[in-house]
């Protein structure tokens, strides 16, 4: 494990999971309380930059006007 959190768009991804909604706010909200260690049972920080960058792509294709498809409202993340 490389301390990175990755989405798991497909809920494919072996491992422990953790529910995020899909809100740059609520990923602002789990950073600051340390949610994903505790979710995830790890020791120390982790590494959330490409989820934020999933979020922030999704976010831009969402106010672009193009359509999210069948897009949850919530994301598993998979600390691989």
């Amino acid at each position: 494990m490389d301390g990175s959190v990755v989405p798991d768009v497909r809920r494919r991804l072996p491992g422990r999971g953790a529910w995020l909604h899909f809100d740059l706010e609520c990923l602002r909200n789990a950073e600051r309380r340390r949610a994903f260690s505790r979710a995830l049972r790890v020791q120390g920080s982790l590494d959330v930059a490409l989820l934020r960058e999933h979020l922030e792509q999704q976010h831009r294709n969402t106010t672009s006007g193009q359509p999210r498809g069948q897009q949850e409202t919530r994301k598993q993340v998979d600390p691989s």
